[in-house]
């Protein structure tokens, strides 16, 4: 028995033991006021849970930024039976967090994939003018959407389906985007954003809040073990040698400028964002 062995075991009771932590039912987590007229960012949640998941850098420029956070359902899960609970589920977690939440269409968008893009023109066009109005509308400074390759179908779809709306925005509009991961690693992240253990505790109790969701895959229990993941791939953000930073819990993201209709680097290079950081450097 090593110290090791310890520490493994330890993980696995945790795991245990966290399985039956109550879902939901928290009373909401700390405010920040923010004016009517603060800078939005907005998260294109492809599914009802991926604000909680992948909206790190979100619940810190709301925190520490004084920034407001609009979560918008692009659709609402694929279960047709299960989509109105799954709105609940989800106004529940963003409640939690202090997202506002906006809604594509009564039950979410239908088909956000690669395919109808090409198959059916006109559908799609009508799911990106619905997006490019939720823009125009609440014209943000930050907009998180999943990269170009982040396996599922309906992630790349809404990746496509935003970049589709940014480029009917007006040529000066401008704006900080934003990828995220979930399914697939991105290749050519550029930004390692550190999380506290509070801030990730507060994303996993909203995360609980998507009831039906993780009963059916207590996939909440291994994304505290995913963040620390994120923190080994320092050299994917930094470059081959790159030294991983003294962080605990990290998102990886690639964050790029929009501007005159396309995408432009921010920076070259990869950046590491620690707690003590204002991510409101990462805008400038």
């Amino acid at each position: 028995m090593t110290p090791y062995h310890q520490y493994t075991e330890q993980l696995t009771r945790l795991a245990g033991e966290v399985r039956r932590f109550p879902l939901g039912g928290f009373p909401p987590a700390e405010r920040v006021k923010s004016s009517a007229d603060a800078p939005r960012v907005l998260i294109f949640s492809p599914h009802p849970d991926d604000e909680c998941v992948i909206g790190g850098v979100a619940v810190r420029l709301m925190r520490e930024a004084g920034m407001r956070v609009v979560n918008v359902a692009v659709t609402q899960g694929s279960n047709s039976a299960r989509q109105a609970e799954r709105l609940v589920e989800l106004r529940n977690a963003c409640d939690y967090l202090g997202f506002d939440l906006v809604t594509t269409a009564p039950k979410g968008l239908e088909k956000i994939n690669p395919k109808t893009r090409t198959s059916d023109p006109a559908f799609w066009e009508r799911c990106v003018n619905i997006i490019h109005r939720i823009l125009a509308e609440h014209q943000p400074r930050v907009v998180l959407f999943p990269h170009d390759a982040d396996w599922n179908s309906t992630h790349i779809g809404t990746h496509l389906l935003v970049v589709d709306a940014l480029r009917r925005m007006p040529a000066d509009y401008t704006c900080t985007t934003v990828e995220t991961e979930y399914w697939g690693q991105m290749a050519t992240p550029n930004l390692m954003l550190e999380l506290t253990a509070h801030d990730l505790g507060d994303m996993l109790a909203a995360l609980s809040f998507h009831i039906g969701e993780v009963q059916r895959n207590p996939y909440h229990v291994l994304v505290p073990l995913w963040m620390m993941d994120n923190v080994r791939r320092a050299e994917n953000v930094g470059g081959q040698g790159t030294a991983a930073p003294d962080f605990t819990f990290a998102t990886l993201y690639r964050l790029r400028r929009w501007a005159q209709g396309q995408f432009r680097d921010a920076w070259s290079g990869g950046k590491f964002l620690a707690r003590s950081q204002s991510p409101a450097t990462l805008l400038a």
